[in-house]
Order: C-alpha cells, then structure tokens, then sequence
C-alpha cells in the first residue's frame, strides 16, 4: 500500500492514479456532516456553489441547507452555516442535507472521480480506518484542507496522521489529536471567543476522537456526489 499525504492548497494540476482517497476537513465541514448524520440525516449532497445547491433544492425540497463561505462565515439563503453544535441540536429523521462548504466540499468534487473516495474528520476517523482497512487500496491519498496562507492547518494534519498510523500498525494517542485540533492555528480562532461565527461550542465537538460508529463514503449517482453513513462492523 502506498500513502500520499497531500493538501487541497498545494496540490499540482497534472493527473493522479490515486485509487482511494480521504478528504479531511476537521473544522468544521465533515465534523458537521457527521453530527448530521448522528441526528439522523439519510444522506448528505456535496455542491460545489450556492446556484447548485438551489438548483438541487428544487429536486429535494425536503432537504436542510448549510453552507459557508471562505473563514466559516455563513452563507446567505441557506438555513445554517457550517456548525456542528447547531447541526447537534436538530431532528433529522431521515431528511437529506445539501452542503456546500469553501475547503473540504471543493476538494470532494475535485476528486469524486476516483474509484473510492471518503469524507472524514476526528470524530469518524476510527470507522474511517476500519472501512479503508476493509478494502486494503493500492494507492491512497490522505487529503487534507486546512492549510492555508494564515492556517497551518494541523487539524487536519492531525487526522491524517492518525489514518496513515493506523493504516501501519502503529499507536497514535487520541490525547494528542484532540489537543492538536484545539491548538491549531484555526482552533485558537474558535477557542479566542471573538468572532460569533466560530463559536467555542464547535470546537469542542471537532476535538472529540471516535465519537461515532460510522464512515462517510462519498459515491456518485444522477444528482451528483451523495455520502451516506457506513457503519462499523460490530
């Protein structure tokens, strides 16, 4: 097996042969997709702008809106920005979300399509390894999203790093990754308490490791991507 650690930011526009490859975006977009899957989403539409997400709207009309521009700032006409803690306090039951976000969703429409793809954060990374353990891939691309020219981006660097360990056979401390989300450039942000967009609350819940049972498989069908929870075997 071999793993390629690579970033949304600095990837090159010539061709990749990856097989499989694991978008991580810990703050917050698939930190948020997973609360919404725990409070009961049937599934999760990744778009790339907000004209998609009306446009796919108008198909499921049913379905919850989030999106959020570059820095976390909510977007205009959807009905909550990017934030697992009020993602948290909702009832889905069944109801499909559309999502559109300015890193890790970008970087999932970059690359849907590969023969396997996932979305992940810490708060799935177990049953994300579990599934990629599962299939045993040739050539798997760990992707984070977090590093930019003011972010170092280490949340994600995190996550990635506890996939490639597993993946080796090598421990990693759960200790250290939470508090690696919590100290990285764009975690202080969150835990600063200075801008209402980033609210500590969020933070809190994307530091968690493991906190559920299931991996996000991204597949592509006639409306698009569509991510549906995986769960672990019992």
């Amino acid at each position: 097996m071999e793993i390629h650690r690579i970033s949304l930011h600095r990837l090159v526009q010539a061709p990749h042969d990856f097989d499989t490859v694991v978008v991580i975006d810990v703050l917050r977009s698939f930190s948020t997709a997973a609360y919404a899957f725990a409070a009961g989403a049937s599934e999760i539409h990744p778009v790339q702008t907000a004209a998609e997400a009306q446009l796919l709207l108008n198909r499921i009309p049913e379905a919850l809106t989030i999106g959020a521009l570059p820095g976390g700032r909510p977007m205009a006409g959807f009905d909550l920005g990017n934030s697992p803690s009020r993602v948290q306090a909702l009832a889905l039951a069944g109801r499909p979300v559309i999502l559109t976000t300015a890193a890790g969703v970008q970087a999932l429409i970059r690359f849907g399509h590969v023969p396997r793809l996932f979305a992940t954060s810490l708060v799935c990374a177990g049953a994300t390894l579990a599934a990629l353990q599962a299939i045993a891939p040739r050539r798997i691309a760990l992707l984070t999203t977090g590093e930019w020219t003011d972010r170092d981006g280490d949340e994600d660097i995190a996550c990635a790093d506890y996939l490639a360990a597993g993946l080796l056979g090598h421990p990693i401390s759960h200790a250290v990754l939470s508090r690696r989300v919590r100290e990285s450039d764009f975690g202080r942000r969150f835990a600063a308490g200075t801008d209402p967009a980033l609210p500590l609350a969020d933070l809190e819940l994307c530091a968690v490791v493991d906190r559920f049972d299931f991996a996000m498989p991204v597949v592509r069908e006639d409306d698009g991507l569509v991510v549906r929870p995986l769960r672990s075997a019992p």
